[in-house]
């Protein structure tokens, strides 16, 4: 657990290190995806997993490409041209509240009791203690909206996928590396479309940055979280996700200096406080006569960033 949440969390560095050397968001974005997909390829042919072959599936890893890995991993460079690597970690931790409030939007949550109402406004205050949009030094710009975007974009993208791909496949690394390839061929088609003087003099830190963030914070973690949800369960495994904005503040202060003040870790503690009031289930009725099976626990901040890598391959960011 404990590497899983450093290669997790490391990912933000990654991004503002290949960003502060000559790569741009678009760049980082195709290399990211190609070269996790590398890692999926070789992790399921190993495993005697072969890719799908029908067009329907082929389809739904389309979209979910889309909002699962090429959109978000844009907007998170995007956003860390303008926040720090440690704040990105940050506001990705909201993802499960994104998650908990389009489920009550479209109405697959229901009965929100109050507990989970009051996870919901704190995360989201919490959020907003973050960035404090009414101070003069409070995160302003399209920085934090880029960062927001993208985690509403994986929240978007777990409902679809939980409705259309997982639990339907028997070859999870070979679904994966297929999103990711599909993610590859979306994010490479809109490189006409982007500067190219970026790539003009990638730095050698770059260039190991963005292999670091495509083979290990995308490609190597999802074998891990796998690995870990078989060894010790889905619940114990979401536990990562509230490591992870631990895990890029301390990384963005030690490694790239960034200053942290009370009011982040306050917003931070905020929003983890109401990530885990969002997770906590109804108590069984006490005096059912068959109790009904315990549904499978909501997507937690750990799956968030990388359910890009269980049925697709993230992170996070």
């Amino acid at each position: 657990m404990a590497v899983l949440a450093l290669l997790w969390g490391s990912g933000f560095l990654w991004i503002k290190l290949a960003l502060e050397g000559g790569l741009s968001p678009l760049h980082i974005t195709v290399i990211r995806c190609a070269l996790g997909a590398g890692v999926l390829l070789v992790l399921a042919r190993s495993g005697g997993q072969r890719l799908p072959r029908d067009r329907r599936t082929w389809g739904h890893l389309v979209v979910a490409a889309f909002l699962c890995n090429a959109l978000p991993f844009f907007l998170f460079g995007i956003g860390e041209q303008r926040v720090d690597s440690g704040m990105a970690g940050a506001l990705n931790a909201t993802t499960p509240l994104w998650s908990l409030a389009i489920g009550v939007a479209i109405g697959t949550e229901r009965g929100l009791r109050p507990v989970r109402l009051a996870g919901l406004l704190l995360g989201f205050a919490g959020t907003v203690v973050i960035f404090a949009p009414w101070q003069q030094g409070g995160l302003t710009g399209w920085g934090v909206p880029a960062l927001l975007a993208a985690a509403v974009s994986y929240a978007v993208a777990f409902a679809y996928m939980a409705r259309h791909l997982i639990g339907r496949q028997t070859a999870p690394l070979a679904l994966s590396a297929a999103q990711l390839l599909a993610a590859t061929g979306l994010s490479a088609l809109a490189l006409p479309t982007g500067t190219t003087t970026a790539l003009s003099a990638p730095t050698f830190t770059a260039v190991a940055a963005v292999t670091a963030l495509g083979v290990l914070g995308t490609g190597i973690t999802f074998h891990l979280n796998s690995r870990l949800i078989a060894d010790v369960g889905p619940t114990t495994t979401a536990a990562v996700g509230y490591l992870l904005p631990v895990v890029s503040v301390a990384l963005g202060a030690i490694v790239l200096g960034e200053r942290v003040g009370l009011r982040v870790v306050g917003g931070i503690a905020l929003v983890l406080v109401g990530v885990g009031l969002t997770r906590r289930q109804s108590p069984a009725p006490a005096a059912a006569p068959a109790p009904a099976p315990v549904p499978a626990p909501a997507p937690s901040a750990a799956s968030a960033v990388e359910a890009p890598r269980r049925p697709s391959g993230s992170s996070i960011g």
